[in-house]
């Protein structure tokens, strides 16, 4: 009888473990893939950052402000007609409010991100210059 225990457990362990190895190969790939998504190096740590701390991605953010391209005039356009529209005061949705406002947020903060970066980038050039 013991030994059929012993057998049971050992055949339940070698299955868990198996479950809990497919679980991880599975949670690796996918955190790989987001990163390759993400832009990788510099570029994704950034974008995290920005994701963390809205906590939107760029993608959300973009179709709660139903643009498809990242345009200033017309994310402002849209920001201020859907925040008008959900405003409490004419029935509107605090929530939903509150959703566009961190949209607008996560926005502007890839804005300020790539403003960052073109001056980076012009700052490099001139300080190699300067070491020649």
């Amino acid at each position: 009888m013991a030994k059929y225990i012993a057998q049971i457990i050992v055949l339940g362990a070698q299955v868990v473990g198996r479950a809990f190895a497919r679980a991880l190969k599975q949670e690796i790939a996918a955190s790989q893939e987001a990163a390759k998504r993400a832009g990788g190096g510099a570029e994704g740590t950034r974008r995290a950052a920005a994701n963390a701390s809205t906590g939107l991605t760029l993608e959300e953010a973009m179709q709660i402000l139903n643009i498809d391209k990242l345009d200033k005039e017309k994310i402002n356009k849209n920001y201020e007609h859907l925040f008008q529209a959900n405003e409490k005061a004419k029935g509107g949705s605090f929530y939903l409010q509150s959703k566009i406002v961190r949209a607008k947020e996560r926005i502007d903060a890839e804005f300020k991100q790539a403003k960052q970066a073109e001056s980076q980038k012009k700052e490099a050039p001139s300080q190699q210059k300067d070491t020649s």
